[in-house]
């Protein structure tokens, strides 16, 4: 693992480490998803909700090219979250063909509440690391959420806030 002063000498050393962090976010991630009181989706629903909250209003097709998804499996998936409460689907004003996809209030409140777990999680971690290397890797994530933000929607911009509901804040 890196080491204070530690700089990757290229792209793919990079990777590697964000490979193996992302990883232990996920064992983190699931420690902190286990003890939702709401209930537990499935990583793909989780990742279904983060896309609809960032893109209020998306529709199937865009929804499944968020999720590298084929069209019949990202509809049986918001089938399942429908019946579950927790998005809504509603006729697109623009088309009589499409479906606009929404959070419930219900959606919104699940993923307000894994987001709290999952901090609580990633605080008890971040508390044991120097301020410099804390400052260090704050400023990393947040060159990190700007590239990623721009290519999982760059006719959105590039809007590197992380007070931005993105996928990228939560997935």
């Amino acid at each position: 693992m890196p080491h204070r002063g530690f700089r990757p000498s290229s792209s793919e050393q990079a990777s590697a480490y964000a490979v193996a962090a992302s990883e232990l976010l996920e064992v983190l991630w699931g420690r902190g998803q286990e003890s939702a009181a709401s209930g537990t989706v499935s990583p793909s629903q989780l990742r279904a909700l983060l896309v609809i909250e960032r893109q209020e209003g998306t529709n199937l097709r865009a929804l499944g090219e968020a999720l590298g998804s084929r069209a019949p499996s990202v509809s049986r998936l918001c089938d399942r979250m429908q019946a579950m409460g927790l998005v809504l689907r509603a006729p697109s004003p623009t088309s009589r063909r499409e479906v606009e996809l929404r959070l419930s209030m219900r959606g919104r409140a699940l993923l307000e509440e894994y987001r709290a777990l999952r901090a609580a999680e990633l605080n008890a971690v971040l508390e044991r690391m120097a301020p410099a290397d804390l400052a260090a890797l704050t400023d990393g994530l947040a060159a990190f959420h700007a590239a990623a933000s721009e290519r999982l929607s760059p006719q959105r911009g590039t809007d590197a806030s992380p007070l931005r509901n993105d996928v990228a804040d939560s997935a």
